[in-house]
């Protein structure tokens, strides 16, 4: 859980900001509250987040329970490339990213979302990459990722580099991903995206949210159509694959909160992980009995096509094509997550008992 205790951050102003100079894990992973939220606020947002424009002031209360405060708006922001993509379905500009941003082709990878990848500074494109002098030289107002724990750990800001980035003088915000169902986050990160300027009564804004709602009902009635199809989460490495356990992901547990009814290893075997996946031979992938797969879609894991190994081709699901991919990490936008939602629902229309159990 968040901590407790809120701190308070103020930013430097411009004239007093210290240009200084000084990088996942696998994949957590590889590793709405029900549809039909209040409306949305307007731009500037509401309760834990306030802001008027470049004119100020503005605060934002994060899910560390920290507030930043400043007597303007953030302009310069430096951002997770997935956090970045949510922002920019809101119409906020993000100017470095750090984080999965380009693929070994040059291509935009999935947590881009539709970030113009030319337009911004990517600070680190790979776990433990964090270019501190090109974030100095951005003069960075605010830094924003999100959170796989309690701890307020910031996603892909290094450890061992965290104390230099922090001393480039930005505060940070982290929206949690931890525990809790997607529905929350996406309401988080809209509060946020509204007071850095969004307007979230703008038609593109409120259409996707409809469009979101739409799909978790229709998801929802797939689930109830096929009580009995057992889904399975995976993810790919050369000589492992992981099982993951449903109830700290934020897509998963908002998933199962529809009725979707996933395979969950037992609790001893999820421990190690902290409860995210258990970890399988290659000759053991087929411990668990599974009508659909999702797999992991990011550029770390090892996709269903190019899976080589006998003993996955021989899985059920597998021989009947009812796999699946999976965003790990969703860019946390209704934009972004309707398509999720009704992949997964019009996945689970079209599948068929093959398990035989």
């Amino acid at each position: 859980m968040p901590r407790t205790t809120p701190t308070r951050h103020r930013l430097p102003s411009p004239t007093r900001r210290q240009i200084l100079t000084a990088a996942g894990a696998l994949g957590l992973g590889a590793a709405l509250t029900a549809c039909g939220a209040d409306d949305p606020a307007p731009a500037g947002g509401t309760g834990t987040g306030t802001g008027t424009g470049a004119s100020g002031p503005w605060s934002f209360k994060d899910d560390r329970g920290e507030t930043v405060t400043a007597d303007r708006t953030p302009a310069t922001l430096v951002a997770f490339t997935g956090t970045a993509a949510a922002l920019h379905d809101y119409g906020v500009t993000v100017q470095g990213v750090f984080g999965p941003t380009r693929t070994a082709d040059g291509t935009p990878d999935v947590q881009a979302g539709d970030l113009d990848i030319g337009e911004v500074t990517i600070l680190g494109n790979e776990w433990g990459q964090f270019n501190i002098e090109k974030y100095a030289a951005l003069a960075p107002d605010l830094l924003i990722s999100t959170m796989y724990d309690d701890r307020g750990t910031l996603w892909y800001v290094p450890e061992e580099s965290k104390d230099k980035i922090l001393a480039v003088g930005a505060p940070t915000v982290g929206i949690s991903v931890y525990d809790r169902l997607l529905t929350g986050s996406l309401e988080r990160m809209a509060e946020l995206a509204a007071s850095l300027g969004a307007d979230l009564r703008a038609t593109e804004v409120t259409a996707a949210k409809k469009r979101f709602e739409d799909a978790a009902a229709r998801l929802r009635a797939a689930a109830a159509a096929k009580p009995g199809l057992k889904i399975l989460v995976g993810s790919a490495a050369a000589d492992m694959f992981y099982v993951s356990g449903s109830n700290l992901s934020v897509d998963l547990e908002y998933f199962k909160s529809l009725g979707v009814n996933f395979v969950e290893p037992p609790a001893s075997a999820l421990a190690e992980t902290g409860g995210w996946f258990e970890t399988l031979s290659w000759e053991n992938v087929n411990k668990y009995p599974a009508d659909l797969i999702l797999m992991d879609n990011r550029t770390s894991a090892i996709q269903p096509a190019d899976i080589t190994k006998g003993t996955w081709r021989q899985l059920p699901a597998v021989k009947a094509g009812q796999v699946l991919s999976r965003e790990n990490e969703p860019i946390l936008s209704y934009a972004k997550c309707e398509p999720v939602l009704t992949a997964l629902a019009e996945a689970l229309e079209g599948a068929e008992r093959v398990s035989g159990e």
